[in-house]
């Protein structure tokens, strides 16, 4: 179950995240076509839909162009916002968005054309069918285990970052946003939670300054890239992160950050 959380949830986070929708850093093909599986394995919409999505939070945030605009409430921000039709706004200023370097990508595109059968497959028979294979487990076990209790719990952490991670903690980068760092939700999404610091410096690969212990998508980003297999990782000095909480944020909570 952990094995596979992470495995979904690094191709939510290093894959249609930090990858795909800010571009802050290149991949070879074969990382590529391996987040692609892992994002599959995730069943959260296809990459080019969840970054066209993440691309209107980031430039309308809170506003009705943002899909899950908190401003509407914990629970539309958490889930309600995928059980209603998208605000007029969001297809609106969604089109003016370039997505042009995604559907250049065959690997994105790939998965567009085949994600049902993708997602029918590496998020649902692949974990069903290993526990029974390997160790005897029963079908009906393993499915509702491996299979769905497994996706829900990812989804959960996907979007605990939409909801509590911008109510929920502190705000050492800019005061004047709803985004906060939270560490249990860096916890649970791999990396993810340092959202004060990302919505600040959303090109910033490492999308925070926790600890490595605390930020696994970052450690498989530096592992592929220590392997040749990603290159161009975009961060910013220390020097201009301290600007930034010196001017609009908090310094001294930016040492909470960085124990």
């Amino acid at each position: 179950m952990v094995f596979l959380h992470i495995f979904g949830g690094l191709g939510i986070t290093a894959g249609a995240h930090r990858l795909w929708s800010h571009r802050s850093y290149k991949a070879a093909l074969p990382v590529r076509i391996l987040l692609m599986i892992m994002n599959s394995s995730a069943l959260q919409n296809d990459i080019i839909e969840w970054a066209r999505d993440h691309r209107c939070h980031h430039k309308w945030t809170d506003t009705h162009a943002d899909p899950h605009n908190t401003t509407r409430g914990f629970f539309f921000a958490h889930m309600g916002w995928l059980l209603v039709r998208k605000h007029p706004q969001i297809k609106e200023q969604g089109k003016k968005l370039d997505l042009s370097d995604l559907f250049a990508d065959p690997v994105c595109t790939f998965q567009r054309r085949y994600y049902l059968p993708l997602v029918l497959i590496f998020c649902f028979l692949l974990p069903s069918a290993i526990p029974v294979t390997f160790w005897g487990e029963s079908a009906f076990v393993a499915f509702y285990t491996a299979g769905l209790l497994r996706y829900t719990l990812l989804l959960h952490a996907t979007w605990l970052i939409n909801s509590a991670a911008h109510k929920f903690g502190f705000k050492p980068y800019d005061k004047a946003i709803s985004p906060v760092e939270s560490v249990w939700t860096t916890v649970s999404a791999i990396g993810e939670g340092g959202h004060n610091f990302h919505h600040t410096f959303p090109q910033d690969y490492r999308t925070s300054e926790y600890s490595l212990k605390l930020n696994w998508t970052r450690i498989f980003i530096d592992t592929c890239a220590a392997l040749g297999l990603v290159y161009d990782r975009k961060s910013f000095s220390d020097e201009v992160i301290q600007r930034q909480c010196e001017k609009y944020g908090d310094p001294e909570l930016r040492g909470k950050v960085l124990l």
